[in-house]
């Protein structure tokens, strides 16, 4: 990889920029894991933040993604408050007896799903960086009687994992929200094991934004002024040691995105979409 493309896509903001982003995303989340607590909803019903008092409306917006009724039946009430951009674990591939990593958890939906496929022998691990959320999710563990998920405060650029601890590691409409996503990508690809893969489902850019889009706070904890350019995640993933790397962008997710900031076109510049690579496996390739 050249260093001329790894310094154009180096982080543009300063550490203290980051700190300020993460803050406010963190802010935001808090009052979604609340508003849901609560039963209220955290404001559009059908966007990224879209938790809602209506059942019916969660439904609506988690089956969009991707879930079926069984899915959303299958977990505690209160772990889907529709927050996703996707399905990662449709491409998963998810064994009896893994170890899987949840990035960005929130209140362990994907988490809970995972769990009832890698069954009792597996773990699955949820990171978050909401206080509040971890508690929601925990008291959802508990509920469920999950004994083999847990769930630990962290950031996703720094996650509290000992390396080579992973066989899979999913994530839902999160990464896009880090200000730092080539190191989300590098502390990834630590904590995965030898032939360990990811299986992500986030929300991409597919043309440049606008500075105002991309300074708006709303649509950064939205989940789409945070978005990469598809070109600028796979130098990134590269750079990190990932291997077999594909992102697959879906047109038909701009249906929905519409949704989440009506008006405004977002739909012009994000989409959700796939994202899959390999870590090789020690002394060759997967």
């Amino acid at each position: 990889m050249s260093k001329t493309m790894s310094k154009a896509i180096s982080p543009k903001t300063n550490s203290k920029d980051q700190d300020d982003i993460r803050q406010q995303v963190r802010e935001s989340y808090t009052k979604v894991a609340e508003a849901s607590n609560s039963g209220d909803s955290c404001g559009v019903e059908a966007s990224c933040c879209g938790v809602s008092d209506d059942t019916a409306i969660n439904t609506l917006i988690s089956t969009r993604m991707g879930y079926s009724e069984n899915d959303l039946e299958a977990v505690p009430e209160g772990a889907d408050m529709g927050l996703g951009c996707g399905n990662p674990r449709a491409i998963a591939g998810l064994k009896a007896g893994e170890t899987v990593v949840d990035l960005g958890s929130g209140g362990g939906f994907d988490a809970f799903l995972a769990a009832q496929e890698v069954g009792t022998n597996g773990r699955v691990i949820g990171v978050d960086m909401t206080p509040t959320m971890i508690s929601k999710a925990r008291a959802n563990a508990d509920k469920g009687k999950y004994s083999q998920v847990e769930f630990r405060l962290g950031e996703i650029e720094h996650l509290p994992i000992a390396d080579n601890t992973a066989d899979v590691i999913i994530s839902n409409c999160v990464i896009n929200l880090s200000p730092n996503k080539g190191q989300v990508f590098s502390d990834a690809f630590r904590i995965l094991k030898s032939g360990g893969r990811l299986a992500i489902s986030d929300v991409v850019a597919s043309a440049e934004m606008p500075a105002d889009m991309k300074n708006d706070p709303m649509l950064l904890a939205g989940c789409m002024a945070g978005a990469e350019i598809v070109e600028n995640l796979e130098v990134m993933m590269a750079e990190a040691g990932f291997e077999q790397i594909r992102i697959v962008p879906k047109d038909e997710s701009k249906a929905f995105i519409k949704d989440w900031a009506p008006g405004q076109g977002v739909e012009d510049y994000v989409l959700s979409a796939t994202i899959e690579a390999v870590k090789p496996r020690s002394g060759g390739c997967c």
